[in-house]
């Protein structure tokens, strides 16, 4: 394995680490919830009186962000190397994973580390293991 060193970009990526774990640490001491995708999208299809709002806020925020981002900056180069069924099949297991796991790589990954909780541990650990176990596959066993 090598490094692009003309696409490393270590320190837009500690910034952008720097600026999840204060979203993170600011979302739990403002509003006592963990700052998980898989949760915040969950609470939408079930939603309680008076938690709509908010959650319909963040999603869109996560939505607008990269069109804000367009307005200012040259988008990222993209290259997709899976066709559309494989997206799909990749998405249906990311979202069984999340409910088996009772949360998403933000939740456990960054929020639940972040509390020292052993059950993000252990999920976060499967996460990346699933994954360096299925590039792997699909690169080197299936290719």
């Amino acid at each position: 394995m090598t490094i692009d060193w003309n696409h490393f970009t270590p320190w837009t990526s500690l910034a952008g680490g720097v600026l999840l774990g204060l979203a993170s640490a600011l979302f739990i001491l403002l509003n006592g919830r963990v700052l998980g995708i898989s949760g915040i999208l969950g609470g939408l299809v079930r939603p309680r009186a008076g938690d709509i709002g908010w959650r319909v806020a963040f999603v869109a925020g996560l939505l607008l962000a990269p069109s804000l981002w367009h307005l200012f900056a040259q988008p990222a180069a993209f290259r997709m190397q899976a066709g559309g069924a494989v997206l799909v099949a990749a998405g249906l297991l990311v979202g069984w994973g999340t409910r088996y796991a009772s949360g998403c790589t933000s939740g456990h990954g960054v929020c639940g580390l972040s509390r020292l909780s052993p059950r993000s541990l252990v999920a976060t650990l499967t996460f990346m293991a699933t994954g360096f176990a299925t590039v792997f596959l699909v690169r080197h066993v299936f290719a």
